[in-house]
C-alpha cells in the first residue's frame, strides 16, 4: 500500500464542519464521517464517493482506531483516531 500525504481542506459532506488537511486528515474531527475518494490513503482514486459513516471505535494501547463504512458501496476501512477527534460521539452511540 502506497501512502500520498494530501494537505487538503474540506467541507465535511455530513455536518458541513470546515476541516483544516494536515496531510493525515480523511475525515472530520467533528463528527467522524469520512468520504470513499481513496483506493490506497491519499491517492484519490476512488470513483465511489459515497459517504462513510463512522460505525466501530477501537481501542489499542493509547490510542483509537475508527472503522469507517461506505454508504453507498458497502466499503470498510480503519483510520487511525486523531487526538482532535471527537470520540465521545462514537462511545456515547454504543459503537465502541
Amino acid at each position: 500500500m502506497t501512502f500520498i500525504k494530501n494537505k487538503e481542506n474540506f467541507v465535511c459532506g455530513n455536518c458541513g464542519e470546515e476541516v483544516a488537511g494536515n496531510g493525515y486528515t480523511n475525515h472530520c474531527p467533528k463528527c467522524l464521517w469520512s468520504k470513499h475518494i481513496d483506493i490506497n490513503p491519499g491517492d484519490r482514486a476512488a470513483d465511489c464517493g459515497g459517504m462513510m459513516e463512522p460505525i466501530f471505535l477501537n481501542s489499542f494501547s493509547d490510542k483509537f482506531s475508527i472503522t469507517h463504512k461506505c454508504v453507498k458501496c458497502g466499503y470498510e476501512k480503519r483510520n487511525i483516531a486523531s487526538s482532535e477527534d471527537n470520540t465521545d460521539i462514537l462511545i456515547d452511540s454504543g459503537k465502541y
